[in-house]
């Protein structure tokens, strides 16, 4: 196995637990948290929420593997730092934007 692509299987497998977090977040019965070591605010609607949790982290997970994509043009490939590292740094903001401004908002108890 070349360097290439054991690169881009790391990194796969890190997007997949992404992507198996997302669907233990949706068929959770308690309010999964997002921010790590932060206690979950009280939620109205506990299934709806795990459900947007759930949607949220298998989305960054699979968008998370096809940046790694530019791991298969070679270990030195910069495309790797033009696309790779600050792709995952724009997911990441957005998530965090997602679930601060619709999914909080959303499900937060008034």
């Amino acid at each position: 196995m070349n360097g290439e692509t054991l690169g881009f299987l790391i990194w796969t497998v890190i997007g997949l637990c992404f992507v198996a977090g997302g669907v233990c977040a949706y068929f959770a019965k308690k309010a999964t948290g997002f921010w790590a070591n932060a206690k979950t605010f009280p939620v109205e609607d506990v299934k709806g929420y795990n459900h947007a949790m759930g949607k949220l982290w298998i989305l960054y997970g699979t968008v998370f593997i096809l940046l790694g994509l530019p791991f298969l043009a070679g270990q030195n490939s910069p495309l790797i730092l033009l696309v790779s590292t600050p792709g995952v740094i724009a997911e990441t903001i957005a998530a965090m934007c997602v679930y601060t401004l619709v999914i909080e908002k959303k499900y937060r108890k008034k």
